[in-house]
């Protein structure tokens, strides 16, 4: 253990977890969601009880394939076979990317609030695009816990406003805002259904700890308590903000609201309210930018190392980091979010954003399906009930399949065209690994 100092200790695998699901969404939920007023707050609910299932499957199957690189494709791949495996770390490697180039163009965008050139002028925003995911990359190319310490820092203070605003908005709570519960003319089932739908990507990234299992000190101690603590910590920030939130801004203002956290902070500080909450978004988007970095390199190279990818993705460097998965990486991800500042490609980049939302969600119903398959093995609780035991998985599973479908039946269509668009790379890649060396 002699380089356990090298590694990510508990703060800093927690912070990869709160980094990388608190990200902008949050600071714009509430608008959405003021269309069905107080009874959003059970959806919330319903999706933080599924992301904690979520979460608890994917602590427990850490402590089954233990010590191993890849979340989700090495618990995939372990128990269900090297295709599922594939398919697994094809279609979330291909989410990641496209989620970090939306994620930078969400960074520049609150950036411009400080710095305006950078919202008029498509140049110049494509330029800092640029800036950010090179500063990234090479921050997540150095020793791990360079990118580790920076996660705790930006997680803090991606924290910090998030926390002010809930406990100091508590004492502007109007309880008038809550009635009726339910302002929309649906039924309480179907917006408790519409408003857990909505929230749910904002908790996309609770495996975040798994995914570098190599780089974590003390892995098996580590990961679950990262997993489960992170994940809690997340459902209570959420809960509480949107709480405090919907409780200053009426359902009327909050629907009309395009930055209601900062609408809500200038109700209690005035002008500097709002562009502490501009601040905070900045810097929650470059934070999980940064998390989703360390995250991209790892699934490609623990696929390329079990001969399931393109053997490029394995190579590390001095500070034994995937310096060529991150790098083909933020290549990719420079080029989508360029489409973005194009305006014969900004629906192109649109586009490639809905079809991921589909695979990124993919992995958890194999995740599920591998840990009911260990548990049927007898790998996990051996002795005890195996019916009681296949709860969690199934509750897991079950909830996996409602987000799915609750993407949107454009998203699911485009992500199940582009999860079979894999397969001839698996073909050549399963050929190449098997061919005679000459």
């Amino acid at each position: 253990m002699k380089d356990s100092g090298k590694k990510l200790g508990l703060w800093m695998a927690m912070a990869l977890v709160i980094g990388n699901m608190i990200g902008s969404g949050i600071f714009f939920l509430p608008s959405t969601l003021g269309a069905y007023g107080g009874i959003s707050i059970l959806g919330w609910v319903f999706t933080s009880t599924g992301a904690l299932i979520l979460a608890l499957i994917f602590s427990r199957l850490s402590l089954i394939v233990r010590n191993v690189s890849g979340g989700p494709y090495a618990y995939t791949r372990a128990n269900l076979g090297d295709f599922p495996g594939f398919l697994v770390a094809w279609g979330y490697i291909l989410s990641v990317w496209a989620a970090n180039a939306a994620i930078t163009v969400a960074f520049v965008s609150y950036l411009s609030v400080f710095i305006p050139v950078l919202g008029t002028n498509p140049f110049a925003g494509a330029i800092a695009g640029v800036l950010a995911i090179a500063l990234l990359t090479w921050i997540n190319t150095r020793p791990v816990r360079n990118a580790g310490g920076f996660q705790v820092v930006t997680t803090t203070l991606k924290l910090a406003p998030l926390l002010l605003m809930s406990l100091v908005g508590i004492f502007y709570i109007n309880l008038d805002h809550f009635t009726p519960f339910n302002v929309s003319d649906s039924s309480s089932f179907q917006a408790i259904s519409a408003t857990a739908a909505l929230t749910l990507f904002a908790f996309l990234g609770f495996e975040s700890a798994t995914v570098p299992a190599e780089k974590i000190d003390n892995a098996e101690k580590i990961i679950p308590q990262a997993t489960i603590w992170g994940t809690l910590i997340t459902v209570a920030v959420y809960l509480l903000g949107t709480i405090a939130v919907m409780g200053i801004l009426s359902p009327e203002e909050l629907t009309q609201s395009k930055a209601p956290f900062a609408d809500a902070a200038a109700r209690i500080w005035g002008a500097p309210g709002r562009y502490l909450i501009a601040a905070g978004v900045v810097i929650s988007t470059f934070g999980a930018l940064n998390g989703w970095m360390l995250v991209q390199g790892q699934i490609p190279f623990a696929a390329a190392r079990d001969q399931l990818f393109p053997p490029v993705f394995k190579r590390t460097n001095r500070f034994d980091m995937p310096s060529a998965a991150i790098m083909i990486g933020s290549a990719i991800i420079t080029v989508v979010m360029l489409m973005n500042y194009s305006r014969g490609l900004v629906k192109a980049f649109e586009f490639l954003i809905l079809v991921t939302t589909t695979t990124v969600l993919v992995p958890y119903l194999f995740a599920a399906a591998a840990y009911a398959l260990f548990v049927l093995q007898g790998k996990w609780n051996p002795g005890r009930s195996k019916g009681i035991a296949l709860i969690l998985p199934t509750l897991g599973f079950a909830y996996s399949l409602w987000a799915v479908s609750g993407s949107g039946m454009e998203a699911v269509y485009w992500g199940f065209i582009l999860l079979l668009a894999g397969i001839p790379l698996y073909i050549y890649i399963r050929y190449r690994a098997n061919a005679p060396k000459t």
